[in-house]
């Protein structure tokens, strides 16, 4: 059964200007073998609208006068038909005005291929629907309505202008074919996130604000975008911005952006020449505006408000002084991960030496290191920024510099304040070279980690001639195993505390070492040990538990080093007598303790002597060495003895047939005196 058919026509009210009357007629027609008739009349109130192009359309719409052609259908029951007359076409031939009329379905519009303007604002829409006809469409309308979803515009290829503000759109989709898109409007919706826009090319203008969004992105591929509005969101964080090549007006205003990192992208935009941000918690900082325009010195305006070239140069001068302040914090962000990495090398080859990693895991964790030093320095405080693209190519070759020294440096040496820091044994080498008066004389403490302490032992008489003021030892990972390796100590001029780390050193598990090292450097009168104050009581048990171990050991010892020592003691007892003997004044505390490290150890406690495993390997190595050469040697005199020996047997045996036969020959020679004499003249004057 064919609906029945109205005709309807939409004229001014003549009661309100503001107000539309609508009348609906019916054609008597067949319903159920009943005719029926009725008339419908309707006064709306335009009121006031907020939408930009608000006073245009309702002019046009009073000017328009339409015929509407309803059909009732039962299966889609409220779809209006419309269609207008040759001569509401020729008045209006590419625009068709139909706000404000409660809709809720877009109407189907027949005999309006050539359309190219429609508004359908200020309705009840909820669904985009049946326009699929009008191919020439470039302006469509729907600000105002139930949209929830963005469709049915798949086949409207030559839209420029999409109006869809203030609806209730969750989420940008369904654009794939509006590739001529020129003017994108979707504020007031409840969009959360940018996406899906990529492909837009064409357009120009980008209108999301009072929405959800928090962060802006994927907006890669808007090469024609001039003017980007984001105000009324909840943005903390802008991404790909400094991507847009064409953007000059960009609307952050009212969002949540604290940071100036989070906005810095906006600084590598060569485009841009107008910003807000006002309305952000930035905004209210006291350098927010110098800083702004410190990094984006292309700006016209800020905050609606114009540059002037005064602010400029101040902004200008105050980033190049920021960027220099960023190379200087950079450098020294480079010097500390240097510092990390050349601690991290030496821990690893301490390791290594110690047999607790393999060299695989070794490298597999400097690799770590390495990766670890890609991630940016953060820097403190609100005004430091991430860098710049020439500070970035900065980063990267200091970043390949790091990665040479995490290859490279297994040591460091480094001075802070009064303290000497010596990480790694190649760290032993620096002491070689030339210090300064200035900082070898205020160097009081020196700290060794990863190192072992035979080869601290070789080193010591340097330290005591390079930094005489030392008067505290730091020990960390050295291999401190036995107590007499402290003996080695008494070579230094002074020690007032020693500080041993338990770890890497187990000689602090012994319960007794700290009294030990009271009693073999007692010439040095510690005051601390590992930070503990040291009482007369300690001193007193250490005479106690020690004093008989020095009595064995200088008996012990041979009398000619005996007396070497004993010599040598009582030489500084007289030099030092000599140098005090015209002091008269009763000598205090502090005196006693200087007179008693001048004149150093007693020759019972400098019997305690420790020699390194090295140097006792090498004298070891040596008298072997002697020793065979003697056991050579006495063997060969032996040898020579028995030779003389058996030499001296054999003339024993022949000596008397000898003699017999020398008396003999000496008879028969002097028989003839005559001829003997004339023999005797005749070899002597031969031999003449």
């Amino acid at each position: 059964m064919l609906p029945g058919k109205y005709r309807g026509r939409l004229v001014p009210n003549a009661v309100n200007e503001c107000g539309l009357h609508l009348v609906l007629q019916t054609n008597p027609v067949t319903y159920k073998n009943k005719p029926f008739e009725f008339r419908l009349s309707k006064e709306a109130s335009l009121g006031n609208r907020i939408h930009p192009h608000d006073a245009e359309k309702n002019s046009s719409s009073k000017k328009d006068n339409l015929n509407f052609l309803r059909q009732l259908s039962r299966l889609e029951p409220g779809i209006s038909v419309i269609r207008r007359t040759a001569e509401e076409k020729a008045a209006s031939p590419d625009k068709l005005s139909l706000e404000r009329q409660n809709l809720t379905v877009c109407p189907i519009i027949e005999g309006e291929e050539q359309l190219r303007l429609l508004y359908l604002h200020h309705n009840s829409i909820t669904r985009i629907q049946n326009l699929s006809s009008l191919q020439h469409l470039i302006f469509l309308d729907l600000y105002d309505n139930n949209i929830e979803e963005i469709s049915g515009l798949s086949s409207l290829r030559s839209l420029r202008v999409l109006m869809l503000g203030k609806n209730r759109i969750q989420k940008i989709s369904n654009l794939e074919n509006l590739k001529n898109l020129d003017v994108l409007d979707l504020h007031g919706n409840q969009i959360a996130k940018i996406e899906n826009v990529s492909h837009l090319r064409e357009l120009r203008v980008l209108n999301l604000a009072r929405n959800q969004i928090n962060q802006v992105e994927n907006i890669n591929g808007l090469d024609s975008l001039k003017e980007l509005n984001l105000r009324d969101n909840k943005i903390t964080f802008l991404r790909d911005v400094d991507t847009l090549p064409s953007l000059q007006l960009l609307y952050l205003s009212f969002n949540n952006i604290s940071r100036i990192n989070d906005i810095l992208c906006l600084a590598d935009s060569t485009s841009l020449s107008d910003v807000t941000l006002d309305g952000n918690p930035i905004a209210q900082e006291s350098w927010y505006r110098q800083t702004i325009l410190g990094h984006m010195l292309q700006l016209r305006q800020l905050d609606m408000k114009r540059i002037t070239e005064e602010e400029r140069r101040t902004a200008s001068v105050l980033a190049r002084k920021e960027d220099e302040r960023k190379r200087e914090s950079h450098k020294q962000a480079l010097l500390k991960e240097k510092r990390r990495i050349a601690i991290s090398n030496a821990a690893r080859q301490w390791d290594i030496q110690q047999n607790r990693v393999t060299p695989a895991t070794s490298d597999q964790e400097n690799e770590d290191c390495i990766s670890s030093y890609q991630k940016p320095c953060q820097l403190n405080g609100t005004t430091a920024f991430e860098l710049t693209e020439e500070q970035r190519s900065l980063d990267t070759v200091l970043s390949s510099a790091v990665q040479g020294l995490s290859i490279i440096d297994s040591h460091l040496v480094e001075v802070e304040g009064d303290v000497l820091c010596l990480y790694g044994s190649g760290a032993l080498e620096s002491l070689d070279r030339s210090w300064s008066v200035q900082t070898s004389g205020s160097v009081s403490t020196i700290s060794f980690t990863f190192i072992n302490f035979d080869e601290i032992v070789q080193v010591l008489p340097k330290l005591r001639i390079k930094f005489p003021n030392i008067s505290h030892l730091k020990f960390k990972e050295t291999n401190l195993i036995t107590l007499h390796q402290f003996d080695v100590l008494a070579q230094l001029r002074r020690l007032d505390q020693l500080t041993v780390d338990p770890q890497g050193n187990p000689v602090v598990n012994f319960t007794l070492w700290k009294y030990y090292v009271l009693f073999r450097l007692n010439s040095f009168n510690i005051q601390k040990i590992n930070d503990s104050e040291v009482t007369q009581n300690d001193i007193v048990l250490s005479e106690k538990l020690f004093g008989i171990l020095a009595y064995i050991a200088s008996s012990e010892l041979p009398q000619y080093r005996l007396h070497a020592l004993l010599g040598e003691f009582r030489k500084k007892q007289f030099h030092h007598l000599l140098e005090g003997k015209s002091k008269k004044i009763l000598a205090t505390g502090e005196e006693v303790n200087d007179n008693r490290r001048v004149v150093g150890d007693s020759p019972s406690r400098a019997t305690l002597n420790y020699i390194p495993q090295d140097l006792l390997n090498e004298k070891l190595e040596e008298i072997k060495e002697k020793k065979a050469f003697c056991h050579s040697y006495v063997q060969d005199l032996v040898n020579e003895a028995a030779d003389i020996s058996m030499k001296n047997e054999s003339l024993q045996k022949l000596w008397p047939q000898m003699f017999i036969e020398l008396v003999r020959d000496a008879v028969i020679e002097v028989r003839d005196k005559n001829s003997y004499m004339k023999q005797c003249l005749q070899r002597i004057c031969e031999q003449k």
